[in-house]
């Protein structure tokens, strides 16, 4: 499992992790489940696009998935975001279908796509992998003060002057890039499973933002890592396990939060006054 194959699989898991730790904290803050759901199927079909015409599948997963966060950047202004949403989802699933159509040689690589191949990633995907990596974390990291105010408070952070319909589209741009990394590791079906689990969890423990932040990536990191091993012991697609995974956290964390809360609200003494009437 720590054989120097692996090296890529741990290497590429970790920034796949740790950034959709970080987007889907304000994914989960936003309510933007839809979107982290829609994006990574128009990656899917960017994939395989590029597939088609012979070129990198990873620069089809960038091209296709920002112009999906573009579509329902600029659509979502003019109607509401989820029929946005639904609009980008459709049309990306039918060309998608229409790039397999085309193709008789795509079968193995579409159940990598789908589901997750982090043993496929190879040594010359890493520098790309890491360099996006970096430039989300960098967009996160100026965006942050106004997308955290305008996902708590949003009248107030238009109050403040704050373009929320430019930084809705930044923020779906930096979601894209995420999808894009996050799909030849944990396939485009269960991406956002990664990016909506242990963030959701994170939210349950604190409302602190930069707590729940940090315990979101602990989370993320936990989730896949526990699922490449499982996925090397069973030989099973990293997807299932990371999808199974992120869905037994959320629920773990709730009941234990629920359990808590309600042996402290037992274990309280109330201390009843006396009216006292003269």
């Amino acid at each position: 499992m720590f054989s120097s194959f692996m090296t890529n699989a741990w290497i590429s898991g970790t920034i796949v992790a740790i950034l959709a730790a970080a987007v889907g904290f304000f994914v989960v803050l936003r309510g933007s489940a839809f979107a982290a759901h829609a994006i990574p199927n128009g990656a899917f079909a960017g994939a395989a696009g590029a597939n088609l015409v012979g070129v990198n599948p990873l620069v089809g997963l960038v091209v296709f998935a920002l112009a999906a966060a573009f579509g329902i950047g600029v659509t979502s202004r003019r109607t509401r975001s989820d029929v946005a949403t639904a609009l980008a989802l459709v049309l990306m699933l039918a060309l998608g279908a229409a790039f397999l159509a085309t193709s008789n040689d795509y079968e193995p690589a579409v159940n990598a796509l789908l589901f997750g191949e982090i043993l496929g990633v190879s040594s010359n995907e890493i520098l790309p992998v890491a360099l996006l990596a970096a430039l989300c974390v960098m967009g996160l990291l100026v965006l942050y003060r106004p997308l955290l105010l305008s996902s708590i408070a949003p009248d107030l952070s238009v109050a403040k002057g704050v373009n929320v319909a430019l930084l809705d589209v930044a923020f779906l741009v930096i979601v894209a890039l995420s999808s894009a990394l996050a799909v030849p590791v944990v396939g485009a079906l269960l991406t956002f499973s990664l990016t909506i689990g242990p963030p959701a969890a994170a939210r349950l423990v604190s409302s602190r933002p930069h707590r729940a932040l940090a315990l979101s990536v602990v989370f993320s990191l936990a989730t896949l890592w526990a699922a490449i091993a499982c996925s090397y012991w069973t030989n099973f697609p990293i997807g299932f396990f990371v999808g199974t995974m992120s869905a037994l956290v959320y629920v773990v964390v709730r009941v234990v939060v629920a359990l808590t809360s309600s042996v402290r609200t037992h274990g309280r003494v109330d201390i009843a006054v006396p009216n006292l009437t003269l």
